[in-house]
């Protein structure tokens, strides 16, 4: 869970961007990571946890608005709420109230879902674990809440669960988080998009996170989107949490590109130069092991130094994510990233 610490003193100030440039990047690669599948596993050869940087940046997908870049907005949108970024946190509070009046004005909590991932061993159970015994869901319209466990358990099957899913549920297998207020055991079905243009609603999805878009004339805030029976969370782009996000992600998908000798797709913006910097330390490590460049992000974004007011601090990456198993040895200078000055 993400660290609660106040510093007394330091004798250099943080950089909050960089910083929190190191804490979005850890999202992006740990989507990577989430995104190897057994087959590539099988293909590469190797269990997950001895995978090099430059195999997984091998079996990356880089498709616009999906692959990559979608897997890496939903594991930065989930693990800035965790991490308490007021930039996300706020209009997803804001969301939640509008949603409904019975739910308490607190900071929002996360559980990543993706029915995709329900495969992954131990992660349904940790998910109805961490919502508890006692959640529910939340959808639309009048009648009792459902019960969280059992009806996740049944959406976790995707699509081919529809048609024994209660009609007031019926799309919540489109879930990527379920929100709820800190200590409520009420949950919102929420989905998240990398691009407004793919937004889809659905019966029991409440809540949708999307960038901004001018070309939609979807401006940044919470607004009803009577077309999608979603209360939008439109995060700000460029000056927000999106410019943000999109300043890490294409300093890593850059570096993936150049690890798996992949062609850079003509649509990739040029990142500024703190995030060039993060890019050209990621390249430095074709040999590492993943999982260490995720550790060494980890401790690049300084969870040690956290101001009170909770930024993008350290978020423990969950068990089920390190799980997948099925080479040669390879020694690789452990990864370390330096201070964006």
């Amino acid at each position: 869970m993400a660290a609660n610490i106040t510093f007394i003193e330091q004798n250099a100030p943080i950089d909050e961007y960089g910083r929190a440039l190191y804490a979005v990047s850890r999202s992006v690669l740990r989507a990577l990571i989430d995104a190897v599948s057994e087959e590539d596993l099988a293909d590469l050869n190797t269990p997950l946890a001895d995978v090099r940087m430059r195999q997984i940046a091998k079996v990356a997908r880089l498709e616009r608005d999906k692959g990559m870049r979608g897997d890496g907005f939903e594991w930065a949108i989930h693990e800035a709420i965790l991490g308490k970024e007021p930039s996300v946190t706020k209009p997803i509070s804001e969301a939640m109230r509008r949603a409904s009046k019975y739910v308490k004005d607190a900071e929002p909590s996360s559980l990543l879902f993706g029915q995709e991932r329900a495969k992954y061993l131990g992660f349904l159970d940790a998910v109805v674990d961490e919502a508890g015994t006692d959640s529910y869901l939340l959808p639309q319209g009048s009648g009792k809440p459902f019960r969280f466990g059992p009806w996740v358990s049944v959406a976790a099957r995707g699509h081919i669960a529809e048609p024994i899913l209660n009609d007031r549920i019926k799309k919540i297998w489109k879930t990527d988080l379920f929100l709820s207020a800190e200590g409520d055991p009420r949950h919102f079905a929420a989905t998240v998009k990398s691009n407004f243009a793919q937004l889809e609603g659905g019966q029991g999805l409440r809540i949708g996170i999307v960038p901004e878009s001018t070309h939609f004339n979807n401006r940044s805030g919470v607004q009803y989107s009577s077309k999608h029976g979603l209360w939008l969370v439109t995060l700000a782009d460029p000056n927000g949490f999106m410019g943000l996000f999109n300043d890490a992600y294409h300093a890593v998908a850059r570096a993936v590109c150049t690890l798996g000798k992949q062609e850079h797709p003509p649509y990739f913006i040029t990142p500024s130069a703190k995030a060039r910097k993060i890019q050209e330390q990621l390249e430095q490590y074709p040999d590492a092991k993943a999982l260490e460049i995720e550790d060494a992000l980890n401790e690049a974004a300084q969870q040690d130094l956290i101001l009170s007011s909770h930024k993008l601090v350290s978020v423990n990456a969950p068990d089920w994510l390190h799980v997948k198993a099925m080479a040669p040895k390879i020694i690789s200078p452990k990864p370390k990233f330096v201070k964006l000055d």
